[in-house]
């Protein structure tokens, strides 16, 4: 291997100073052109989000399995049970159907007896308060 000489040395350096200073990768402005409409709706979501809340209320979970299975049984429930909302939730490895919103046990049992009628494997979830 050679050793350069002083005077190449230098040079060298402030070749690679001078070509470094005109490396601009990140100094680019970026514009992004998105409908108004957008931020609208991701505001009406920010409100609707806060307003589920799933931890001060009694649930019902009707189903808990594949992916395909969950689909079919909520959409099943909500056309025999159109008054109920329900949910899917994944929950490792499972999907699950949850269902209702009861303020007080009382509703919610009275919902579980009449949707242990079709659903087998029906339970009743209480809040985390």
């Amino acid at each position: 291997m050679r050793i350069l000489t002083p005077s190449k040395n230098v040079f060298l350096t402030l070749a690679i100073f001078a070509l470094a200073n005109n490396i601009h990768a990140q100094d680019q402005n970026l514009t992004v052109n998105q409908d108004p409409k957008f931020e609208q709706l991701m505001n009406e979501k920010r409100k609707f989000n806060t307003s589920i809340s799933t931890n001060d209320s009694y649930r019902i979970q009707i189903f808990s399995g594949k992916s395909d299975e969950a689909k079919k049984t909520l959409a099943d429930f909500k056309r025999e049970y159109s008054n109920i909302d329900g949910t899917i939730i994944f929950n490792t490895p499972n999907y699950k159907v949850i269902v209702g919103s009861f303020k007080s046990r009382i509703e919610a049992e009275r919902n579980l007896a009449d949707i242990k009628k079709k659903y087998k494997n029906v339970f009743l979830l209480k809040p985390n308060k």
